[in-house]
């Protein structure tokens, strides 16, 4: 029997209660803050509180939590801060249905989640933990909000938005999926409102070229995904004359080279440049369109699969270049937002247009001969480049570039148009007519308009409103709190109202990654001077779902903190990783299809260091992981062989591991030279592998080889639970104390590598007879050419390959290769 075997198992649950009493006494993981080692401030995106962890949390958090404690390890002051998303809508309706305050669900699934992320091992700085509910917190939200608002990047303007009948409130176009409500499945209707905005088009070629600070440190799918947001294009405006309208209407064109080949005209349906052009007689069928139109998502309307529809308004644009009447349709492939909610229609150059052409039956001309056959024959639009036809400005012109600039400059002389740059990102809208979120802090006066709340008077509070009052009236719920809405004017005195909307809560998830430099500070949003010591960030972690809303949002409110004096750099985030999701054969897991995992159990069942191996070694953090191929017991076994590593180690600490097994010395340092580089590059899972084969290693030396008392396996056993405690933190504290340490592991220095000990005791040399191989051979890594030489001429194989003939020429390159040219 070996020791191994007659050796007491690790108990988890023990481990896990008295590690997390000692943390927490300790104060491990709160930063030192005192400028004796360099900062890193890692990040995780924060939670909502929903219920109790999920598997997704699970994966989530732990990638953040490697980094941190390596980074620890590696003798950075690392601060890791943890607090909540608490505002939102799930909190509202939880409220409605047990006739309760949104708070009363929030804070108690709040404190279930911090007892589940404490269990679950994390090196977390409780001491900044924070809440944007918190009225601390939003004082300084509604603070931000104003800041804005002087500099006029706050706004209210009316416009179409997409409006849950259910819910009763705005959604983003990111939660109307199939043009249903992404959270109740009812049917999204358009509803015209007045709404707040931030002007974050303001920041649109500053957010796109910004980015080269992070190119290579963040994914480069997320860029991606930012830069088509923000959509910038380079054209043209070319103005159209409408019969019967004095002024005329303005379109943005990438391509003016193409206006020999408009043959329409296309508004979007809910702008109002169609509900002013229509005619009396067309008026119906248009209002019937509109109506129709507001049933249908913008995500929905713009899909390259879906049938056109459209409605002609009467009335006729015309072309500026060759003078022709074009008809006017409202179609919805077009949207308000875009340009100025109108655009000329190339049919043979643009694949919408053609579908609609081909559904109206409208004539097709090609202006671009791109060398493929007709659009109007094959239904598939050219959009290349090449020689300009029925073009008689262009005929002639070497190339797309000329042909731009000469119709722009034409444009632009017969005062019809200009040279422009357009971005396709839209103005933030961050209204919404819900209960539990930020006021926004603004009272609207019959006698002075808009009046900003004086800063001494915030936070604008909520009020006490549960239950039915929460139910959803078409208006804020706050609306109904007349005590509450009824106010003095800041400015006059006179009565007054406070808006009663509330704030989206991507505003403060942009700029809670501040507060938690100065949790207490109560001077302003944040201590300017404690942001310029531990900003930017240095590693963000989150979800790719996050990669253009929270992502862009965050990048535009430090832009404009940066514009405002407050802090000194840019970009909020130095490096981004996206973790993958946790699916069960093969799906999402969800209520619905029962293939649920729960994370509680799990835990109870295999100890929260098994379950964190299992996620860590599943893959890369990127990927998704299918909980139905993991083992957590097969990680319990290997973290029970690594602790009974601690156990065998007989020799006292201290020990000079010079004199210890060479073999297992190398072992030992190649593993951790290859740990440090794989932790480095974010493979934790090769890290694992690593530390695998070092806890076998030393289990042969111990059972098999110099034994316990080695002072090699000490050396061995010390760096397994160093590297172990980034993924593993119970069992590692546990061996760390087994080997006569004090606690805590955490506060460890990363072991250092001998270079010298990842020299190879040997080298495989490959040794051809005429450019065959005829023998390998292993050879000391120093050997000679002469000695490699003899070694190879002597070998069995290569005399039999030679069978006595004269060697014309041996080429040597030691100690890799020998090459022998008979005569």
């Amino acid at each position: 029997m070996t020791t191994e075997q007659v050796r007491r198992s690790y108990d988890a649950a023990a481990a896990q209660e008295k590690w997390q009493r000692f943390w927490e006494q300790d104060g491990t993981f709160t930063p030192l803050d005192d400028g004796s080692r360099e900062r890193r401030y890692m990040l995780d995106m924060f939670p909502y509180p929903s219920g109790d962890l999920h598997m997704g949390h699970a994966e989530a958090f732990v990638m953040g939590d490697v980094v941190a404690r390596y980074w620890r390890l590696r003798g950075y002051d690392v601060m890791h801060p943890i607090g909540w998303d608490s505002f939102g809508l799930p909190a509202e309706n939880a409220a409605i249905a047990r006739d309760a305050h949104p708070a009363d669900w929030t804070y108690a699934n709040i404190e279930t989640q911090a007892r589940s992320f404490k269990r679950y091992g994390l090196s977390l700085d409780w001491s900044r933990r924070l809440h944007t509910s918190d009225p601390e917190y939003y004082r300084w939200t509604q603070w931000l909000f104003l800041r804005f608002y002087e500099r006029g990047l706050a706004y209210r303007k009316d416009s179409y938005v997409n409006w849950c009948p259910n819910d009763q409130t705005v959604l983003a176009n990111e939660q109307v999926v199939q043009g249903l409500c992404e959270r109740c499945s009812a049917v999204v209707t358009k509803r015209k409102l007045t709404q707040w905005y931030f002007k974050i088009t303001d920041y649109a070629q500053r957010l796109l070229d910004d980015m080269a600070l992070i190119e290579g440190n963040w994914p480069d799918r997320v860029l991606a995904m930012q830069r088509n947001w923000i959509g910038r294009s380079e054209g043209a405006w070319v103005d159209f004359e409408i019969e019967g309208r004095e002024e005329p209407v303005r379109v943005f064109t990438t391509r003016p080279d193409t206006l020999y080949g408009a043959t329409f005209f296309v508004v979007a349906p809910e702008a109002p440049l169609a509900s002013e052009i229509v005619t009396d007689e067309q008026r119906a069928a248009f209002e019937e369109y509109l109506e129709a139109t507001k049933r249908v998502s913008e995500i929905e309307r713009q899909s390259s699969e879906r049938p056109k529809t459209g409605v002609f308004l009467g009335v006729h644009a015309i072309n500026p270049v060759n003078g022709e009447r074009l008809p006017v349709y409202a179609a919805d492939y077009v949207l308000a937002e875009y340009g100025t909610g109108a655009v000329m229609a190339v049919p043979a150059h643009d694949q919408r247009d053609l579908d609609f052409a081909k559904a109206f039956g409208l004539p097709v001309r090609v202006v671009v001969e791109t060398g493929q056959p007709d659009p109007a024959e094959t239904g598939v639009a050219t959009p290349g480049d090449g020689a300009y036809v029925n073009s008689p400005a262009l005929e002639g012109l070497a190339d797309k570039a000329a042909g731009v600039a000469a119709i722009t400059a034409r444009l632009a002389s017969e005062g019809r148009g200009e040279a422009a740059i357009t971005f396709r990102l839209r103005d933030w809208l961050l209204s919404r007519q819900r209960f539990w979120g930020c006021p926004i802090p603004i009272v609207h006066c019959p006698a002075c308009g808009e009046v900003p709340v004086p800063d001494d008077q915030l936070p604008v509070t909520l009020p006490d409103l549960r239950g039915a009052a929460l139910q959803p009236k078409g208006t804020s719920p706050l609306a109904s709190a007349t005590d509450w809405v009824r106010t003095k004017c800041p400015a006059c005195g006179g009565p007054a109202m406070r808006d009663t909307d509330t704030m989206d809560t991507f505003v403060d998830s942009s700029w809670y990654y501040f507060r938690y430099c100065s949790p207490r500070y109560t001077e302003g949003p944040f201590d300017p001077a404690e942001v310029a010591k531990w900003m930017p960030i240095a590693q963000y972690v989150g979800g790719v779902e996050h990669a253009i809303l929270h992502l862009l949002y965050s990048r535009f409110f430090t832009k404009v903190l940066q514009d405002l004096g407050l802090v000194d750099f840019p970009e909020p985030f130095l490096r981004l990783m996206n973790q993958g999701q946790v699916i069960n054969q093969g799906k999402a897991m969800s209520k619905s299809l029962g293939n649920g995992v729960d994370l509680g159990l799990q835990i109870d069942t295999y100890g929260v260091d098994a379950i964190r191996t299992t996620v860590v070694f599943a893959g890369p953090p990127e990927d998704d992981i299918d909980w139905a191929d993991m083992s957590p017991g097969s990680s319990l076994k290997f973290l029970q062989r690594a602790y009974r590593l601690a156990q065998d180690v007989a020799s006292p600490v201290g020990t000079d591991p010079s004199s210890g097994d060479l073999g297992l010395r190398r072992a030992t340092h190649k593993a951790v030279a290859e740990i440090t580089e794989s932790l480095d590059s974010h493979r934790f899972n090769v890290a694992v592998a690593r530390i695998m084969e070092l806890v076998n290693a030393a289990r042969k030396v111990i059972d098999s080889g110099a034994g316990p008392a080695d002072p090699a396996v000490r050396e061995a056993v010390e760096a397994v639970a160093i590297a172990l405690s980034t993924v593993a933190p119970y069992v590692a504290e546990e061996m760390w104390e087994l080997l006569g340490h004090a606690p805590s592991v955490a506060n460890a220095s990363w072991p250092v590598v001998d270079p010298a000990l990842l020299l190879a005791e040997s080298v495989t040399c490959v040794v051809q007879v005429q450019g065959k191989v005829r023998a390998k051979l292993d050879v000391p890594p120093s050997i000679t050419e002469a000695e490699l030489t003899e070694v190879a001429l002597a070998d069995p194989g290569v005399r039999r390959a030679l069978d006595g003939r004269e060697i014309r020429q041996v080429i040597v390159r030691a100690p890799k290769l020998v090459s022998i040219v008979p005569a």
